[in-house]
C-alpha cells in the first residue's frame, strides 16, 4: 500500500508449489465495506468466524478458495517480484460488480503502455450477484420478489408507477416502497465477524488499528457509504471493453438472492446483445444439479442452486468447484458424476 495508508490485506497461499499458481485478488462489495469481514470471515477464507460452544470461534474452511489461489492487493506484486508474471484474476461479489470491473479496466488501460515493471498479467474476472446497471438491477429485484410471492400485486404495480429506475436521482422518491428489500444478510453472521475483529489481540495479530483507537470494528463504514458520490449508474461499457480486450469473464448468481437476483443479471446481460455460443444448460455438483449456465462470446453466466447473495456463505463446495473451473479455463461438469 502507499506510504501512510492504514489499509490492511490478508494473503492466502496454496499448499506447495504456490509460485506457479495464479493470483486471485478478492475485493468484496458494498461501498465502504470490508473484504476481510465479509469475504475472508464469512465466505471463502481459510478460517470462518462462527459461534462456538465457548463463544466466538474460528472454523476451518475445507473449501477455502486459497486452495487454488491467493488473494492480495495489487502492490503486493511489486513487493514480491517473483510473482510478477503470474496470471492475475480479479474477483468479488455484490458491489464488486462495479469495483472489479473498474479496477480491471484500470489494469487493462495501464497495460497498453506498460513497462515490464508495471505490466500486470490480467487474465480474467469473476464476480457474483454483481451490481452492474442500476435500472436492470432494481427491475430484476422487484420482478423477482413479485414472482416469488414476496409482495402483493398492488405493491408491485405501485413500485412500477412511482419508481423510474432509469433515472438514478428519482430512486430516492420511491425508497419507502423499497424498505422491505433492505434486509439482505443474516445478522448473526455479521455479528460474529464484527465481534471477532473488535478483539484487540486479533487486531494486533493483523497489524491493524495500530493507534489502538477504543471503538468497535464495523463491517461497513457509514461515512464512506454516505460520501460515495462517483458511482456510475452502469458499468456495461466497461464490461464490453473488457470482453473486446480478451479478458475472460464469468458471472455467477445464487438463485435465492433477493438483492441482485438472477433476474437482474439476466436483464443486464441482455442489454449487451452478446451472441450465445452455448444455451441454457445444467451443470452438476456430483449427482445433483449445481445450477444452470449459459455461454456468450467472451462471457459465461451461471447460477448456483440454493445460494444467496454471498454465494460462498451458502454453498462452499459448489463455490470451490466454480473457482477451480474458472481458473483452469474449463467448463463445469455437464453430466452427473
Amino acid at each position: 500500500m502507499r506510504e501512510g495508508s492504514k489499509r490492511r490485506y490478508l494473503v492466502g497461499l496454496v499448499k506447495g508449489g504456490h509460485d506457479a499458481k495464479p493470483l486471485l485478488l478478492w475485493l468484496g462489495g458494498g461501498q465502504g465495506c470490508s473484504s476481510v469481514g465479509f469475504g475472508e470471515a464469512q465466505e471463502l477464507g481459510p478460517f470462518l468466524v462462527t459461534n462456538g460452544p465457548d463463544g466466538l470461534a474460528l472454523r476451518f474452511n475445507n473449501f477455502t478458495w486459497n486452495g487454488d489461489a491467493r488473494a492480495f492487493l495489487l502492490n503486493w506484486l511489486r513487493r514480491f517480484p517473483q510473482y510478477r508474471m503470474s496470471d492475475v484474476y480479479r474477483a468479488g461479489d455484490g458491489y464488486a460488480g462495479h469495483l472489479a470491473q473498474q479496477f480491471a479496466e484500470a489494469i487493462y488501460n495501464g497495460n497498453q503502455n506498460a513497462t515490464p515493471d508495471t505490466f500486470i498479467n490480467l487474465k480474467g474476472m469473476i464476480v457474483g450477484n454483481p451490481n452492474m446497471n442500476v435500472e436492470t438491477d432494481f427491475m430484476g429485484m422487484i420482478d423477482c420478489a413479485w414472482g416469488h410471492a414476496l409482495n402483493s400485486d398492488d405493491l408491485h404495480s405501485l413500485i412500477e408507477i412511482k419508481c423510474d429506475f432509469s433515472n438514478r436521482y428519482l430512486i430516492k422518491d420511491c425508497s419507502i416502497l423499497l424498505d422491505e428489500y433492505n434486509k439482505l444478510y443474516d445478522p448473526s453472521l455479521m455479528k460474529h465477524a464484527m465481534a471477532y475483529f473488535s478483539f484487540t489481540d486479533v487486531q494486533y495479530a493483523l497489524h491493524a488499528n495500530v493507534a489502538r483507537i477504543p471503538q468497535p470494528w464495523r463491517l461497513c463504514s457509514v461515512e464512506v457509504r454516505l460520501s460515495w458520490s462517483d458511482s456510475p449508474s452502469s458499468v456495461l461499457p466497461i464490461l464490453k471493453k473488457l470482453i473486446d480486450g480478451g479478458i475472460r469473464l464469468w458471472i455467477y448468481s445464487g438463485d435465492t438472492d433477493g438483492r441482485i437476483p438472477v433476474t437482474s443479471t439476466r436483464y443486464t446481460l441482455n442489454k449487451l446483445g452478446l451472441n450465445i455460443t452455448e444455451n441454457w444448460t445444467p451443470w452438476y455438483d456430483g449427482r445433483e444439479v449445481g445450477g444452470w449456465t449459459i455461454t456468450y462470446e467472451g462471457l459465461t453466466f451461471l447460477t448456483v442452486r440454493g445460494a444467496g447473495h454471498q454465494v460462498p456463505t451458502f454453498a462452499l463446495e459448489r463455490s470451490l468447484r466454480i473457482i477451480r473451473a474458472f481458473l483452469a479455463d474449463s467448463k463445469l461438469p455437464s453430466t452427473p458424476f
